[in-house]
């Protein structure tokens, strides 16, 4: 392992001491010795060496410029060329090296800069050579003689190099670096010299140059000063005069750059006492001209200073609020809050505070302001408060509009689902035993009301609702909240209501909106609403458990023919298909909110083209991340009257699915009759057909023979509206609503499907296969395509190609799978069929 190095700190500042070594102790190369002044450090170096020394300035009564010399001495144990970094508090940069190069020290640092002692030191080390306080001199002198004479006499002073041609003088020059040359320029060598002084410049135009003339001719002396040269000796002269002459021109540069740094460093101090009066006044003027009001306040809290923009906020003036309690011009409902907040920062227990509170202006107009304390210790008093107050005003109107916003619906300005939610919560946990107080929850839906919707227009069903709002308030006093939960679905929390009062109150808003006129134009008819009522005791004081009883005892309003009220019972809660209805219903309607669903495609076979015509979108569900059929989940939705978004969430995904994968050439997506007469669907398809791409002409449309016959002149205009989209459009379960066979000429479809009851059992059952054959000729007649479900064997598959059915649907041909599985499994159907 290598020897550590002795590195000695000279300063009288422990805690320098500690900064020096805590910056050199990662390096792990010296070991460090300290002394605290110069004296007790020449003690030392009398007796032991040092590898480096790192002295202050101010280390004692010999100070760390003499230290440096005694070091240089060479009377101390420690080598004369030991290497010296001074770390003053602060320096001039020339001034300091031009001293550190008299007195030898090898580098100069600021102590603020001791960062980059271990980059100074590295430098230190690896020029470590013999130390001198003599300056560097280059004579030109062509007799030896006087050149012996001039050497010697400079030697305690400068160490001399002699030359005796001016191009040896010019070689050393640009190989060396020295602190002054001195020529011998003579008349008879004054074109040499011009000539030599001129390279010289050119190649260090800061060079000192000294020069010996023989002439009495004042004009050659400044030519000489003009070309360059710093000073002149003229002979004969005196060879203590030339030693001087010599030392101040080679300290000349230093002087003039180290004067420069000097002029920089009071102009610095002028400028920044400048730039301090400005600012002084930059900081009256904008105190003067601030919008924000800047107090100081006693410990009283009573007011001492305050700017003009006291009299702009408040309308008062400047004098006759000094003195006088901020809390004084301070609403009263914020007086306490105030005088409580300024205790805490007054007594210390706060540094600083703040809080918003309104203010009484001259025209007792209320102004909201932010104010912010912050507590100030002086010399002059024990503490101090200084308070900012800032006008808010505007920005708290808007807070408090958003607030409102936030928990208010836009429409009928009742209160919203989000403030239902925290209200009922609120209430239910504040019934305990010992303020076991009875209230009462009402939830009510407007029966019918997408009829309204449906035939007149969102428009006119928004002024229903806000009709329906303004009768609640009418009909319920103010101490009890109303709430639109969503769509014509409301609520109502009577507080401090028993059973009794509230089932009447219920029963007076059902009467109130029946009796009602709603009017639409030149006509007016009338609605009513179901509601269901449920307690909250302290028997009952769970908020979800309450509003799914109320859902419940709505659900059950309902069904015992609507325009009713009814109460929650336990014999509701057991009533399982009621509650699994409502409960299945509500997560059938979170998954499709969540785009939870899964597309399944089935082939439709086109039996004369031995080929897949086109393939059925049919829906999963993905609940508790299990698959959930159609069959399980359409009926709750009915129930729930929300199929219209079920079919968007599938149009939209099929949509999107036929224009990513190129192999579902032509999808069929099936429509519920309460979506089919919905005025959203078109503009639905419409968008998705834009935003995916996709030509209409690869989507049918699939409606049920019941359902396109309850409104058989609005299925024909939206058929008519999908036909000129470009969709194609299908009757499903042809055959179960079996009125007439002439209905479907009113119908433009392209396709008609058989219904799979008949195909199923058409080869056991001569009626079911007349009642095939019959569908089958009938749409050919119409010009419509035939296409037969419930393929579930060969034998039907080949009679129904002899019939001559379009196309074919069916477990024999394929069960309906997931994209990635049919487009897998496509090949394999293909070519099963084609071979037969």
């Amino acid at each position: 392992m290598a020897r550590q190095l002795n590195l000695l700190i000279v300063n009288s500042s422990q805690q320098e001491r500690d900064t020096i070594k805590n910056t050199l102790q990662s390096l792990d190369v010296f070991t460090f010795i300290e002394c605290e002044d110069s004296q007790n450090a020449l003690q030392l170096l009398k007796k032991q060496a040092v590898d480096v020394v790192i002295t202050g300035l101010d280390v004692g009564k010999i100070d760390g410029w003499r230290f440096s010399r005694m070091v240089r001495s060479g009377l101390l144990k420690t080598p004369k060329n030991t290497p010296i970094v001074l770390i003053p508090p602060i320096y001039c940069e020339r001034i300091a090296e031009t001293t550190a190069r008299s007195y030898s020290i090898d580098a100069v640092l600021p102590f603020e800069r001791h960062r980059q002692l271990p980059h100074t030191l590295a430098n230190v080390l690896s020029t470590h050579l013999e130390k001198s306080s003599r300056l560097s001199l280059l004579l030109l002198e062509p007799n030896q003689q006087r050149a012996d004479e001039i050497c010697q006499h400079l030697s305690l002073s400068f160490a001399c190099t002699h030359v005796n041609t001016t191009n040896d003088a010019l070689s050393l020059f640009r190989q060396n670096s020295y602190a002054i040359i001195l020529l011998d320029a003579t008349a008879t060598r004054a074109h040499a010299t011009k000539e030599l002084v001129d390279n010289i410049l050119k190649y260090n135009p800061n060079q000192a140059i000294v020069t010996i003339i023989d002439s009495r001719d004042a004009d050659y002396a400044e030519q000489l000063l003009l070309l360059g040269v710093t000073d002149f000796v003229r002979e004969p002269y005196d060879i203590s005069i030339l030693s001087k002459v010599c030392d101040h021109a080679a300290r000349r540069e230093d002087f003039m750059v180290s004067y420069a740094e000097f002029e920089e460093k009071v102009s610095q101090l002028s400028r920044s006492e400048q730039n301090y009066k400005e600012l002084f006044s930059a900081h009256q003027r904008i105190l003067l001209h601030l919008n924000t009001v800047v107090m100081e306040l006693d410990q009283q809290g009573l007011i001492r200073f305050i700017n003009p923009a006291w009299e702009a906020l408040s309308g008062l003036g400047i004098k006759s609020s000094l003195g006088q309690p901020l809390y004084k011009f301070v609403s009263q409902e914020y007086q306490l809050e105030l005088q409580n907040t300024l205790a805490l920062v007054i007594s210390e227990q706060k540094q600083q505070a703040k809080i918003e509170l309104q203010i009484n202006n001259q025209n007792h107009c209320q102004i909201w302001v932010e104010c912010r304390f912050q507590l100030i210790n002086n010399s002059t008093s024990k503490t101090t408060v200084t308070a900012t107050l800032d006008n808010i005003h505007e920005r708290k109107q808007a807070e408090l509009q958003l607030r409102h916003l936030a928990l208010h619906d836009t429409l009928t300005g009742l209160h919203n689902r989000y403030f239902f939610d925290q209200q009922l919560q609120k209430i239910c946990s504040s019934i305990t035993e010992q303020n076991n107080i009875e209230h009462a929850l009402l939830y009510i839906d407007l029966d019918h009301f997408k009829i309204i919707n449906d035939s007149k227009g969102h428009q006119q069903g928004d002024i229903v609702l806000k009709e329906v709002a303004q009768l609640f308030g009418e009909n319920i006093s103010d101490e009890h909240l109303i709430f639109r939960i969503g769509g014509d679905e409301f609520a109502i929390i009577l507080s401090n209501t028993n059973l009794l009062d509230a089932h009447i109150a219920a029963e007076s808003i059902c009467m109130a909106i029946e009796k009602h006129k709603f009017h639409s134009e030149e006509n007016s008819y009338s609605i009513s609403c179901s509601i269901g009522l449920t307690q909250l005791t302290l028997d009952n004081h769970d908020a979800n458990e309450c509003l799914k009883q109320a859902d419940i005892a709505l659900y059950v309003a309902k069904n015992l023919g609507r325009n009713l009220v009814h109460c929650y019972s336990k014999e509701d809660a057991h009533n399982s298909t009621l509650q699994t209805g409502l409960e299945w219903g509500h997560s059938v309607r979170e998954a499709l909110q969540n785009n939870l669903i899964e597309l399944h495609y089935q082939p439709i076979w086109d039996l004369k083209n031995n080929t897949i015509a086109y393939f059925e979108a049919l829906l999963r569900l993905v609940v508790k991340d299990e698959l959930i059929n159609p069959n399980q989940f359409i009926p709750a939705l009915e129930l729930l009257n929300d199929t219209f978004l079920m079919d968007q969430c599938v149009i939209r995904n099929a949509i999107a699915a036929v224009a990513q994968h190129k192999e579902l050439n032509q999808v069929a997506i099936n429509l519920s009759a309460q979506s089919f007469l919905d005025e959203r669907l078109l503009p639905h398809i419409q968008a998705c057909l834009e935003k995916y791409q996709v030509a209409a002409q690869r989507i049918i449309f699939e409606i049920t023979e019941s359902a396109s016959i309850n409104n058989l002149s609005a299925t024909q205009a939206m058929i008519a509206k999908l036909n000129q989209l470009g969709c194609h459009f299908s009757i499903d379960d042809f055959g179960t609503g079996f009125s007439t066979f002439s209905y479907l000429k009113q119908l433009p479809a392209q396709h008609v499907k058989i219904d799979g009851s008949f195909v199923r059992d058409m080869l056991n059952d001569p009626i079911d296969l007349a009642l095939v054959k019959a569908v089958h000729e009938i749409s050919h007649s119409l010009d419509k395509r035939s296409v037969a479900e419930y393929v579930e064997n060969v034998d039907i598959f080949n009679a129904l190609k002899e019939i001559g059915v379009d196309y074919a649907q069916g477990f024999y041909i394929a069960r309906p799978m997931p994209i990635h599985e049919l487009k897998k499994a496509i090949p394999t159907i293909l070519s099963n069929k084609t071979t037969r």
